[in-house]
């Protein structure tokens, strides 16, 4: 007897259910809890302006300029009247200029005086001098004068160099931006300009007795991004100068007119 094989079943055919795709919230479309322009956390920024294949804004090929009051450009142009060297915006006028405490005055100051002072004593003291040597050796008294005057002028333009370069670093606040001027020597100048959108953080500190006392210390700006930090030395009431800054920052950052108040 052939053993009977069973037939085999058909299982039911069983169609392919669609693979659901899970959607994924995109930081990118979604709108920030708080109100707009208010409490926007800056690394959601820098991530926007760094996610690839997102298009945040079209522009056109010819934009519109933007239309500025009379008001605004009188104080442009009296801005750039007052301050020709800064490279100013069109609308942009500085609200605040800050320069370095004159503490930082007193070691070019002192050292030049010091200095001085040695070389006019020598040159007064000398004919004494020489009418107590018992050398014939020694220089005239005309001999030495002709050394000390020129002593004398180099020692005069160093320190007024170096007071020139302490005082030509200056600090901007407009209402657009913060622009710093540093005069590292002569002939060593360079120019940092930040946008107040782009100050994530500001800063001061005093070290020591002596910067509590005379009120004076270090201001310190933090960008978004790139996290680059400037600073600024010698800067009176630092306190106050740091709360108008961030007043300027929110304002900016909020749409307010920023004030240097």
């Amino acid at each position: 007897m052939n053993p009977q094989i069973p037939e085999p079943t058909q299982s039911p055919t069983l169609s392919p259910e669609p693979i659901k795709q899970v959607e994924r919230d995109s930081h990118v479309t979604s709108t920030p809890n708080a109100a707009d322009g208010h409490n926007y956390d800056p690394q959601l920024r820098v991530q926007l302006s760094n996610e690839p294949g997102v298009v945040h804004a079209t522009r056109p090929i010819e934009p519109q300029a933007m239309e500025i009051s009379d008001e605004l450009l009188a104080r442009h142009e009296e801005a750039k009247k007052r301050h020709p060297d800064l490279n100013l915006s069109k609308g942009e006028y500085v609200l605040t200029k800050l320069h370095r405490h004159p503490i930082g005055l007193f070691a070019p100051v002192a050292i030049t005086a010091f200095l001085m002072s040695l070389l006019v004593a020598f040159w007064i003291m000398y004919p004494v001098i020489l009418a107590e040597s018992s050398s014939s050796d020694m220089p005239t008294t005309a001999t030495i004068s002709m050394i000390i005057v020129p002593l004398l002028l180099l020692v005069g333009i160093f320190g007024y160099i170096a007071v020139w370069v302490y005082m030509r670093n200056t600090f901007y606040l407009t209402n657009e931006s913060v622009i710093q001027e540093i005069q590292h020597s002569l002939f060593s100048k360079h120019e940092q300009t930040v946008s107040l959108g782009s100050i994530e953080d500001v800063s001061f500190r005093q070290t020591g007795i002596l910067q509590t006392m005379l009120n004076y210390g270090t201001i310190r700006l933090s960008t978004e991004g790139e996290e680059t930090t400037y600073r600024f030395h010698y800067v009176a009431s630092p306190k106050n100068q740091v709360a108008m800054l961030n007043n300027a920052v929110e304002s900016f950052k909020n749409g307010r007119p920023v004030t240097g108040e």
